[in-house]
């Protein structure tokens, strides 16, 4: 049938199938800013305006809209003047969402602004609440939704013809004068915490304030810089906000093949028959490939340098089949709608086998073996006898001595739950043959390099033959630190010698994906009278489901980071810790890399139990755990007994500023008017609900020392900008734009001087991959370096240039700055003039260079994190009022992205926290695999938010920076269950704390006469 449709005022007439989505009509027009998250309209990535209505393109037919009028991103602030291609035509809303910070991976910025569009073409002037509600169909898993909103409101403001400051003034509101810090318990200066006052114009105002609190705890004084510390925009933000093509499925090829993958439908068994005659027979069908087609090569999919420190335990088709959505066969077609008519083709018969879905039962006596291939290649710790992927056994110190000095001894028990990473863009890859003969995988992951590295042996090409592109991603969040899909359609374009397009459905990601490592965690302490821990004993059960990847390195991680930051110091300064922690086999799907990286999981178990024991001992828990915390001067305590599966060293801690973490956070939030305050505990006329206020104490890393490396090269050209070319991945953290911060700080230059590139295998310079909290430290140094050698190169000729022109100058009195090379005398030559002599005239040299750094330390930042919430004693439920984070992450390079990975990562936890959990029933199925069962928040939904930001200068970074991703996934667990304990006395040691969990725990304890707070 034919449809004709006005598309951004273009009228456009289509042949379409009855059944054609109009999603897939729009994309397929290119119409690339329409985005595909999930499969039935629960993710909002599709939405169009339809008659300036927000519609959902993937749930509408395409012959509903026949004669009608709809507006895409691409269509949003064009005009006829400007043409409908260009780029100067950028809408008050998309301006905004550059100018505050609102793009993180950009993946739903289209869909937020056609939403707000529609809200602001109908209401000029909208409260920040109507904003949230017109944002509530939309996911973001990102930004928290703050700058978004932020960006609307501001963008209101300025269509009203209101005054809007300049980003910068907005940013400076942000920076409060360095002071003395202040004593715990001091009121934080109303003045400077209150959200500014309506009549000052909207700019970034909500009921959240994001402070930055400079030069507090300093080892040395801050350098002054012009660029590094200030609000730059980001470097992709415009093709993003334009929906221009930007990832992985932004992209067509002639002759492109679909590729979908047939699934096992049971948790345990052997596949003793399978037929695909019926299904190869199907026109329309190219390949169908099963375990009997391709070669047996066991790897493991984790991302991870080599040697890969865990076991080798997958294969990209096997004979047996291990969790309910492992892979069984696969197709690759002409059409993805003739594949999934071949998947109902195949025929295969399993011997089912007995399964293993708690992993409480994995190393009993006669569980089934999971793994009993004889090609496993097990790592230290691996036992597949007895379903063991890995095992950890440290103890540093004496602990035993520690506990029999203890005048109490403190144990609990905590269980934390699988959940998945839900980035918006699901898994993609498309596959092809260059004219060269090498295969090109274009993907959305984390580590092209590792990519690369791990499937030349499962494909049997050597490296040089595959060339492994990243572009944009959607979201990451550790879950594209995976080798998830790449072999599929590699397999299926080796065999058909065409190009294969392969993406995941919504609910394929929650059943095959990878997700958080579900934890059981038994904590043991012992604490003298007067508070002093003495000695901290941690036992994990970690559930790295059907397959080992990141088995080792997580759990590890769980003891690292958690147990690290109270070490039980004994009289000799020697810490007191012991780990151990047993990773085994289940018949569910497969756990691995998320943001935090066990970290979150440790964290939980550790502040909750170390605010239980301030509270049964009647201590203050602020001052219990700043007595009992690690200290800048001090050693790691686990520096020298675990390194990520390498060979650890010692680390000294160089900055630590949790002490003002914890003492601004208080301040921030009225900790002191609070804690313990009958009267505000209750909700005025509202006798069934109580508040409550909670806080935990955090730590991460910084990158993997000794491992993780970063490459970066940068070149000068004609007209004094650079490429720079990293081999580190932007997954919408904002790395690309802080690098790029960095290099234009050491060039005298301007950030849009600086052309960022990130990252292929073939053009730039090799990178670990973005995890670890490692890009802006580890890459950034790098490219700092590099840098620094091309500077060195600038002078040099600008030293001849000058010399020619005046009085003689020496490249060491020169230095950069304002796109130009200055001699102490005040005479400049620019950029482009150095450009053009050495390119073109006297030098004719290439200025350029290529550097590299690896980290011989992993500098911690620190943070308190504190919530609030408000409990209803008669229903559990549990509302989170509140979340401020005050964070150590060194020097901030940027207050608009680090802001934004605070807020948006706290807003992650608190799903974690309080409404996320993969459910299984009894055969291993994952019963809630879509977005409306499994609960993340909408924007209507979140709290208020703060960010405090407590400056420290790292010595061993050229900027003095540490990392700032990953922390804000560890705190807000904890502070949530600690703030629900404060509200209602109960202890919630199961996370989430769902109305269910809590209501259950208060009904227990009024059945033990223990009631809630009065």
């Amino acid at each position: 049938m034919e449809i004709t449709v006005t598309i951004n005022g273009e009228r456009r007439t289509f042949s379409i199938a009855p059944s054609t989505r109009l999603l897939d009509m729009l994309r397929r027009a290119g119409y690339y800013g329409v985005k595909h998250g999930c499969d039935d309209g629960s993710c909002g990535m599709c939405t169009v305006l339809l008659d300036g209505t927000p519609i959902l393109a993937c749930v509408t037919l395409a012959a509903k809209v026949d004669g009608r009028s709809i507006l895409t991103v691409e269509g949003v602030g064009r005009t006829p003047e400007l043409g409908w291609r260009r780029t100067e035509g950028l809408h008050p809303i998309q301006e905004a969402f550059v100018e505050t910070g609102a793009i993180q991976c950009g993946f739903c910025t289209p869909a937020l602004v056609l939403a707000a569009k529609a809200l602001l073409d109908r209401n000029p002037n909208p409260t920040e609440a109507e904003v949230r509600e017109a944002f509530s169909g939309i996911l973001c898993r990102c930004t928290g939704y703050l700058k978004p909103v932020q960006a609307v409101l501001r963008a209101a403001a300025r269509m009203r013809g209101e005054p809007v400051p300049p980003i910068e003034e907005e940013a400076r509101r942000m920076i409060i004068p360095p002071e003395e810090p202040l004593p715990l318990g001091e009121a934080f200066p109303a003045e400077e915490i209150s959200p500014p006052a309506p009549e000052g114009g909207p700019g970034l105002q909500t009921r959240t304030r994001t402070i930055v609190l400079p030069t507090i705890v300093l080892p040395q004084p801050v350098p002054e810089t012009r660029v590094v510390g200030k609000p730059e925009k980001k470097v992709d933000a415009l093709r993003l906000v334009q929906g221009k093509p930007a990832f992985t499925d932004d992209f067509e090829l002639r002759g492109m093949l679909y590729a979908k993958v047939l699934k096992s439908p049971v948790p345990h068994a052997r596949i003793q028959r399978i037929d695909v005659s019926k299904a190869r027979a199907l026109p329309g069908v190219v390949a169908v490939l099963t375990y009997q087609d391709l070669p047996r090569v066991i790897y493991s999919t984790a991302g991870q340098s080599d040697p890969i420190p865990g076991p080798l335990d997958t294969f990209s088709l096997d004979s047996k089949v291990r969790f309910v959505g492992d892979r069984v066969a696969f197709v690759a077609a002409e059409t993805p709608e003739i594949a999934e008519k071949a998947l109902a083709l195949i025929e295969v018969e399993y011997e089912e086998l007995p399964a293993i879905l708690d992993p409480r039962d994995a190393m009993k006596p006669g569980a089934p073996i999971i793994h009993d291939e004889p090609e496993y290649v097990p790592f230290d710790g691996s036992d597949p006898s007895r379903n063991l992927a890995a095992q950890i056994h440290i103890e540093i110190g004496e602990v035993d001595k520690g506990f029999e000095e203890a005048d109490f001894i403190f144990e609990g028990e905590y269980v934390v739950p699988k959940v998945q990473q839900s980035s918006l863009e699901t898994h993609v890859v498309i596959t092809y043959w260059d004219e060269d003969d090498r295969l090109v995988i274009r993907t959305s992951t984390q580590v092209p390099f590792h990519v690369r590295r791990i499937l030349a042996p499962v494909l049997r090409l050597p490296p040089k033959r595959i060339r492994v592109i990243k572009p944009r991603i959607g979201g990451g969040f550790g879950g594209k630190q995976e080798v998830l899909i790449e072999d599929i359609a590699a397999h299926l374009t080796i065999a058909t010698g065409r190009p294969v397009r392969l993406e995941w459905t919504r609910e394929e990601e929650f059943t095959a994906a990878r997700s958080r490592h579900p934890m059981r965690i038994r904590l043991r302490t012992g604490v003298k009278r007067d508070g002093t821990l003495v000695a901290n004993e941690m036992y994990v059960l970690s559930d790295t489901g059907a397959y080992g990847s990141h088995a080792l390195t997580v759990a590890g991680n769980t003891g690292h980071k958690a147990m690290a930051l109270y070490p039980a110091w004994d009289e000799k300064g020697e810490p007191r810790i012991r780990f151990h922690a047993d990773v085994v086999y289940t018949n569910t799907p497969p756990s691995g890399a998320f943001r935090g990286y066990g970290v979150p999981q440790g964290f939980f178990a550790v502040e909750v139990h170390m605010e239980r024991i301030a509270r049964a001992l009647g201590l203050d828990p602020l001052e219990f755990r700043l007595k009992n915390a690690l200290k800048a001067g001090q050693e790691h305590p686990f520096s020298r007994a675990w390194s990520e599966g390498r060979e650890p060293r010692p680390e000294i801690v160089h900055t630590c500023g949790l002490s003002e973490c914890v003492r601004y956070g208080a301040a921030y939030v009225g900790w002191h008017e609070k804690f313990g305050n009958p009267e505000w505990h209750r909700v005025p006329g509202r006798p069934h609900l109580r508040r409550g206020i909670g806080v935990a104490c955090v730590m991460q890393g910084t990158a993997i020392p000794y491992l993780d490396m970063g490459a970066a090269s940068l070149k000068m050209n004609d007209d004094g900008s650079f490429n720079l070319l990293i081999g580190a991945t932007d997954l919408g953290t904002g790395s690309d734009t802080v690098i790029a911060q960095m290099v234009a700080e050491v060039l005298g230059c301007a950030v849009e001087d600086i052309i960022v590139y990130s990252s292929d295998t073939d053009f730039t310079p090799f990178d670990k991959g973005a995890y670890a909290s490692s890009t802006t430290y580890i890459s950034g140094a790098a490219a700092v370096r590099a840098a620094e050698q091309v500077a060195e190169q600038i002078k040099e000729v600008a030293a001849a240039l000058l010399s020619e022109r005046g009085a003689p100058v020496s490249p060491a009195d020169l230095r950069l700055a304002d796109r130009r090379v200055w001699a102490p005398d005040g005479r400049s030559v620019t950029l482009e003039e150095v450009a053009l002599s050495s390119l073109h005239h006297r030098d004719q040299r290439q200025i350029m260079a290529v550097a590299s750094y690896v980290s011989p330390v992993s500098p911690p930042p620190f943070a308190a994190q504190f919530a609030e919430v408000t409990v209803d004693i008669e229903t559990g439920e549990v509302r989170v009022d509140r979340l401020v984070m005050a964070v150590d992450a060194g020097r901030i390079v940027n207050p608009l992205t680090a802001s934004g990975q605070v807020e948006g990562g706290m807003i992650q936890a608190l799903g974690y926290a309080v409404s996320e959990e993969m459910v299984f029933d009894e055969r291993g199925r994952v019963v809630n695999p879509r977005f409306g069962p499994y609960k993340i928040f909408q924007a209507h939904e979140v709290p208020e938010l703060g960010v405090i930001f407590i400056e420290t200068v790292e010595p061993t970074h050229p900027f003095g920076i540490k990392a700032v991703a990953e922390i804000p996934m560890d705190g807000v667990a904890p502070a949530v269950v600690n703030a629900i304990y404060d509200a209602v006395g109960v202890w919630i040691t199961q996370i989430p704390a769902t109305p269910e969990r809590v209501w259950r725990a208060l009904r227990a304890a009024q059945a033990g006469e223990t009631g809630p707070r009065a």
